[in-house]
């Protein structure tokens, strides 16, 4: 163009203005869109599973408070020792409560104080029942427990763990009457722990603590062989001297509950060898000592 210059634009026109964008600005917009939209779709599903929840929870505590699972019935199983009057006073279930506003917990914590149940489950069957699943200690053993004047005993039921369950009544007395009578069965098919010293004091729902007892019955407890089987009583004057008498009439004297397994074996050779034995002796028990 002559004189170099620009030739002069139509009056009127205006002049297109001029921009450039980088492609890394278009991408960032791009994805704060999608951004936005994501976290739209979030707040709005937050919305609804929150509505959801508050309408559950709002359900959920109408129906507790609601007379909805009265429980109508009470059933108990595993139970032989208690009666059903004793395990009713035990579970003290409140009157017009639900299975789901039942305490389950202070029910189970009020039967487990009780000497004879040993664990229980307590099960929520719906729509209206509520199921008491009891284990019940087994005696272990009867022990013949001297009285205060040294003049009488007093027969009291041991489990194997050694906790005291309770003293056992004459059968025909009234106490006797209102006793399961599944305490006289059992007790006439166990091992009785005689000569017990004076001062014994045993406690219902309390562990043995007399050393002597505690040694008997855990002679008994850990015994392997069939002579387990012919055990008849227990004399329990003192750790040392525990005596064991046979069913056949033959005393052992058995000493501490240690060598257990060898001494039942050590008393089955010499009854074997000597059928006419009416003595043992293995405190010792590589020195036995017998008299036939």
């Amino acid at each position: 163009m002559p004189g170099g210059q620009l030739p002069n634009r139509r009056a009127g026109q205006a002049r297109p203005p001029l921009s450039s964008v980088r492609v890394g600005d278009l991408d960032r917009a791009e994805r704060n869109a999608r951004a936005q939209r994501t976290y739209r779709r979030h707040l709005v599903r937050i919305g609804i599973v929150a509505a959801l929840l508050l309408a559950l929870v709002a359900g959920g505590a109408a129906l507790y408070y609601s007379d909805a699972f009265a429980i109508e019935e009470v059933t108990v199983s595993g139970v032989e020792h208690l009666t059903a009057t004793e395990m009713t006073e035990l579970a003290s279930v409140p009157a017009n409560t639900t299975l789901l506003r039942v305490d389950a917990a202070g029910i189970r914590e009020r039967l487990l104080k009780d000497a004879w149940v040993l664990d229980v489950d307590v099960k929520r069957n719906f729509p209206s029942t509520l199921e008491l699943a009891v284990t019940e200690r087994t005696i272990a053993a009867v022990v013949e427990v001297p009285s205060e004047d040294a003049l009488t005993v007093q027969d009291w039921a041991v489990a194997s763990d050694g906790m005291w369950l309770m003293p056992i009544p004459a059968q025909d007395s009234e106490a006797g009457k209102k006793t399961s009578p599944k305490v006289y069965e059992d007790a006439a098919s166990v091992l009785r722990i005689t000569e017990v010293p004076y001062g014994t004091a045993p406690e219902v729902g309390a562990y043995c603590t007399d050393a002597n007892v505690n040694n008997a019955l855990s002679i008994v407890a850990n015994m392997t062989t069939e002579l387990a089987g012919q055990v008849r009583a227990v004399a329990a004057t003192e750790t040392e001297s525990t005596t064991l008498t046979l069913e056949s009439g033959v005393e052992i004297v058995f000493g501490s509950a240690e060598n257990i397994r060898d001494k039942e074996r050590v008393c089955l050779a010499i009854m074997e060898e000597h059928p006419d034995v009416v003595y043992i002796n293995v405190r010792v028990v590589d020195r036995p000592t017998w008299r036939a």
